[in-house]
């Protein structure tokens, strides 16, 4: 291993660990002490610590290993290491930072705890998924449902959130006032950790029409690595052909082509449009869902 690949598995953990504290820190500083409880397994396990007493270290733990353990069996080999290094983690933090009672925020406004923590809570969780982590929980749970049942992984979280943030009028004392305030966090989380995930991952198709597509499209794989289409096409007017040039870009990315494309042809017609899932080298990799590999007893693979 190289010391460009050491780095970047360091920074793989370096960023995973920081979104893992931020996680912990929506619910240590903001959502607990202030008597919310959301989806997923830590909301689970904010329910119980309500309800019992237990603290949420413990039963996160607990509910956890149970999970890996059905998934193991369920699923084989599905669990990565970044995932079980979450799970412990996340663990440890949920015992140490409810410690320091300095970092609790308090808000007259519940509202605005509940928009809050939800937006802290979907950076850290968006940092951990951007480094293929997981903090276990109901995603461990999902692709369980998923491998027996028809029953696509986001059903499995938007039911499993909605029974655990009702259950919260099982306490005594909670009204349903504090189920809400479950339900504002749960959008807010969703929404943010789309736009943390989705927002440097958003991409942009270009089509451009320019005399000079040659000097256009060597400038932009020169200059900014990226692929170049080129297509024959007529001008209707006036009947003259050229070439039309499609560029997929990252969002990021399109006021770069834009300048550099303007730099060459002060007179370029250049159309711009959303690309909402682009697959491929440069952009994500495309995933059908879940593969498990069963053999049968002659070696032949099952298919599922």
């Amino acid at each position: 291993m190289n010391a460009k690949k050491v780095f970047a598995h360091v920074w793989d953990y370096a960023v995973l660990t920081f979104g893992i504290v931020i996680y912990c820190l929506s619910w240590t500083s903001f959502l607990i002490p202030n008597g919310i409880a959301s989806g997923g397994g830590t909301g689970l396990c904010t329910i119980v610590y309500f309800a019992t007493g237990i603290p949420v270290s413990v039963s996160f733990l607990v509910l956890n290993v149970i999970l890996l353990v059905l998934g193991f069996l369920a699923l084989g080999k599905a669990f990565g290491v970044k995932t079980i290094y979450a799970i412990i983690l996340s663990t440890v933090l949920f015992d140490v930072l409810p410690k320091f009672d300095g970092w609790v925020i308090t808000f007259d406004n519940k509202l605005l705890i509940a928009i809050v923590g939800g937006i802290v809570e979907a950076l850290g969780i968006g940092l951990v998924l951007m480094r293929g982590g997981s903090t276990g929980g109901t995603d461990i749970a999902a692709m369980i449902v998923n491998k027996y049942w028809p029953v696509s992984p986001g059903k499995v979280y938007l039911f499993s959130d909605i029974f655990i943030i009702a259950s919260v009028l099982l306490i005594p004392g909670k009204t349903l006032e504090d189920m809400i305030y479950g339900y504002v966090v749960m959008v807010t989380f969703s929404f943010m950790v789309d736009f943390v995930l989705l927002g440097q991952k958003s991409s942009a198709q270009v089509l451009i029409f320019s005399s000079k597509y040659k000097e256009i499209a060597d400038a932009i794989s020169k200059n900014m690595h990226r692929g170049v289409t080129a297509f024959q096409s007529v001008g209707w007017y006036s009947q003259t052909e050229s070439k039309v040039l499609l560029v997929v870009v990252r969002q990021h990315q399109l006021h770069e082509v834009v300048s550099l494309i303007k730099g060459i042809d002060t007179k370029a017609f250049v159309s711009v449009s959303s690309a909402s899932g682009v697959y491929g080298e440069g952009f994500d990799e495309m995933k059908t869902g879940l593969k498990l590999k069963k053999k049968e007893k002659d070696g032949t693979p099952a298919r599922n």
